[in-house]
């Protein structure tokens, strides 16, 4: 079970599907992980090849096993369009403590709808063992300084 920090830098995405006729898609992406949901920013009028370059922070704490990326179109007269989703298995990232821009595939409905990179960074929380914390041992009591 992996405790810490879980850096997201999401990069950009390209080959995304064009879902609206008459004008470029405005995607955004919805980052989970667990029960912790973050949203990048719109990519306005960058169409099907867009460019982010933020970073997002989650805490991780239990069994986070993967990281979800929903990549979004945003719609001002309707509700946004879904144009497909990449799942990072966290497990080999937990091992290797980060891992460099790497491209995923974006699926929908089974099929590959393009692909989105990303760079991760894992920091593992420190943590000491409950109770007393041993000074110098040179066997037997410390002399308190209450008198």
């Amino acid at each position: 079970m992996a405790e810490g920090r879980l850096e997201v830098l999401l990069i950009s995405a390209k080959g995304l599907e064009n879902s609206d006729f008459l004008h470029n898609i405005d995607p955004y992406v919805l980052l989970t992980c667990r029960t912790q949901e973050q949203k990048s920013s719109v990519a306005s009028g960058q169409g099907t090849e867009p460019e982010w370059n933020e970073t997002f922070v989650f805490t991780i704490s239990g069994e986070a096993t993967d990281l979800s990326l929903k990549i979004m179109d945003k719609d001002n007269f309707s509700s946004d369009d879904f144009l497909g989703e990449a799942k990072i298995d966290l497990g080999p990232l937990f091992e290797e403590g980060s891992l460099p821009p790497t491209t995923y595939n974006v699926v929908k409905d089974g099929e590959y709808q393009g692909e989105i990179r990303v760079s991760l960074t894992f920091t593992p929380e420190e943590r000491y063992e409950r109770g007393f914390r041993q000074e110098e041992s040179y066997g037997g009591w410390k002399q308190s300084s209450f008198e």
